[in-house]
């Protein structure tokens, strides 16, 4: 596999590298031992030591196979399959519209059971109202120049929010206060989405948790992230999604998500929150 053209996915190559050269030090193995005992090319450990090259399964099952660690074995290979994966980039996704992007993920989203939802300064999809989602994608279609089709990229995103009543499923949510407070639209359109907000948490299914925005906290999260199960973490920058599916990983978004959970209010003291946050909004229009 050739080297991936984009900076985060080669960190994480790099990353891969580091964890099969290890691999290999803690055998007491040198890269001409491994070579032959893989029936490689000694040049080859160098590249995949290095990053230069992403290893297949196969190689990375022969890898484990020659340092006695077939535990790794499984980690590795989600590691090395992320990196190409991992990190798509919105322009190119929304070549054919927003409403494409609106759809990516539509098998996961089918198919999950838990999800697990941390945001810091909008309002997660799954609970956002139309007025709210056309006013929020209005500005990223100008900001990554896609096609127009707002109504098209609405109802999709709307068509999914109909897992959220489906009993099986189990929507565990934090939010900081700030996404309270970050408007899309107008006071009237944030108005209507946090009473939106409000009438979600009588769902039994979803647990909806606000972290209030001055306390002494249990942790500090650098990014919103949605984690699918105990299989896939996404997360977005302004211009790509990211995707994180090594299990290693996902174990460490499970303990920041569990400290951002601990920091946060439930039941009537969110909803103080929210109703505080409607009337301040109310008396400064």
């Amino acid at each position: 596999m050739s080297t991936s053209p984009n900076s985060s996915a080669r960190k994480v190559q790099e990353a891969l590298g580091l964890r099969l050269r290890n691999l290999r030090k803690d055998a007491g193995l040198t890269g001409r031992e491994l070579a032959a005992a893989t029936g490689w090319h000694f040049t080859r450990i160098s590249k995949l030591e290095h990053g230069v090259q992403t290893p297949t399964d196969a190689d990375i099952r022969a890898w484990c196979a020659a340092c006695g660690a077939g535990d790794q074995e499984a980690d590795l290979v989600a590691q090395a399959r992320a990196i190409e994966s991992m990190y798509v980039e919105y322009r190119r996704r929304g070549s054919a519209g927003m409403k494409q992007l609106m759809l990516a993920f539509q098998k996961t989203y089918e198919t999950a059971e838990q999800f697990r939802i941390y945001e810091h300064n909008v309002i997660p999809g799954l609970f956002q109202t139309p007025e709210y989602i056309r006013a929020m994608l209005t500005f990223w279609m100008r900001f990554l120049n896609t096609s127009n089709d707002i109504d098209e990229a609405v109802a999709a995103r709307m068509q999914r929010q109909t897992i959220l009543y489906e009993g099986r499923r189990k929507f565990t949510v934090v939010l900081e206060e700030n996404a309270l407070r970050t408007w899309f639209g107008t006071a009237e359109t944030m108005a209507g989405q946090l009473d939106r907000l409000l009438s979600l948490m009588n769902l039994p299914n979803i647990a909806l948790g606000i972290v209030p925005a001055m306390i002494e906290r249990q942790g500090v999260g650098s990014a919103g992230f949605w984690m699918f199960d105990d299989k896939l973490v996404t997360l977005e920058t302004p211009t790509a999604s990211i995707e994180i599916t090594q299990p290693q990983e996902i174990r460490l978004y499970d303990r920041m998500f569990d400290l951002l959970r601990q920091s946060a209010v439930y039941g009537p003291d969110a909803r103080a929150l929210i109703i505080r946050t409607q009337s301040e909004m109310n008396t400064s229009n």
